[in-house]
């Protein structure tokens, strides 16, 4: 069958409205980014970002509408509020480049996974290859700056283990086993998603122009702090070193380069994406302890989504995915229509 031929499924629909849409909410961050960065090499850097997903954007849309979808609105130039102050520091716009390329691997992977068609299939191995291109970038000017945050180091044992008993699993009574090095990965990485998500709530919340937003903004602050301290704790109990927070890399400017609704939005998609990690994190934890923090992370973060999604709707910024047809709906019309009327034998 030729691939003109074969229709794009729901899954394939899904995935590139969702890439359209978050693309182009960083996209607008990115710009305003660059407007404010006074370093040559990591200016370069999202120039490089912003051309790659111009091209990225193009395709994605040609696909939608292909299949005679609507292109999303997403976000444009009108979320972009030019000339305003600085309100970040030229590292902590490296920093944010990199994890946002960290979502966009596991996007790009996620959706290739759920594509059948070829040519669909060739556009997310490109994607997949600018993320990585991109990932190696980042890194290495990180690296570069002095600024890199490695993960935990700890020394080797000599010769391999085996588990012995149910002790291993014990986090609250006895003597509770050292981290393992995948229960440390995980927490590290996941404070470093939350310390991403707290810096943008603090600097979103200096700037929002409303209350309902701002509101919102500090009760997210709040949560990715304690949970950032609960995971934190954990890795101080071994000795093991915690990632640095990026609060001092946001100014104390209060002139908004980006909508409400671009902020408010951008706060949600980390929460969102973040539980994807939280639930690796509890998928590899093998302590009992770090399995009951998790869990309360994930309910608590849910809770916090639907404050953002209630408010999203208020104000009528959340723009509605694709949906299945309503087959109740169309049979009840069907019905109603083939129906005699008065005038009928």
């Amino acid at each position: 069958m030729d691939k003109q031929d074969l229709k794009l499924t729901s899954a394939e629909i899904g995935t590139l409205w969702s890439q359209y849409v978050n693309g182009t909410a960083t996209d607008i961050v990115n710009k305003y980014m660059v407007s404010i960065i006074e370093d040559e090499k990591i200016r370069a850097l999202f120039e490089d970002a912003l051309q790659i997903f111009e091209k990225q954007k193009n395709q994605t849309a040609t696909f939608i509408e292909h299949e005679g979808f609507p292109v999303p609105n997403g976000f444009t130039e009108q979320d972009l509020n030019k000339g305003t102050k600085r309100l970040f520091s030229d590292i902590f716009c490296l920093h944010y480049l990199h994890v946002i390329t960290l979502h966009g691997l596991l996007g790009h992977t996620t959706s290739l996974s759920s594509s059948v068609r070829k040519d669909l299939r060739d556009f997310y191995d490109s994607c997949d290859n600018d993320a990585k291109w991109m990932y190696h970038q980042t890194i290495e000017l990180l690296l570069e700056k002095g600024h890199f945050q490695r993960d935990p180091y700890f020394y080797p044992e000599a010769t391999p283990e085996f588990v012995s008993g149910q002790q291993f699993l014990d986090g609250f009574f006895g003597d509770q086993r050292p981290l393992a090095a995948t229960e440390i990965v995980a927490l590290s990485f996941n404070i470093k998603k939350k310390i991403l998500e707290k810096t943008l709530s603090i600097a979103f919340s200096q700037v929002t122009q409303s209350k309902e937003v701002r509101k919102f903004l500090k009760t997210s602050q709040k949560t990715s702090d304690e949970q950032i301290q609960t995971l934190s704790k954990i890795l101080h109990q071994d000795n093991l070193p915690v990632p640095t927070s990026w609060e001092s890399e946001v100014t104390t400017s209060q002139d908004a380069p980006f909508s409400d609704k671009l902020m408010l939005y951008h706060i949600g998609f980390l929460l969102q994406t973040s539980q994807g990690y939280h639930g690796t994190g509890l998928a590899v934890a093998m302590r009992t302890d770090l399995v009951m923090h998790y869990e309360k992370i994930i309910l608590k973060n849910l809770m916090v989504t639907k404050d953002w999604f209630d408010l999203m709707t208020k104000f009528k910024w959340l723009e509605q995915p694709p949906l299945a047809p309503n087959r109740k709906k169309i049979a009840k019309k069907t019905n109603k229509d083939s129906l005699p009327s008065i005038n009928e034998g």
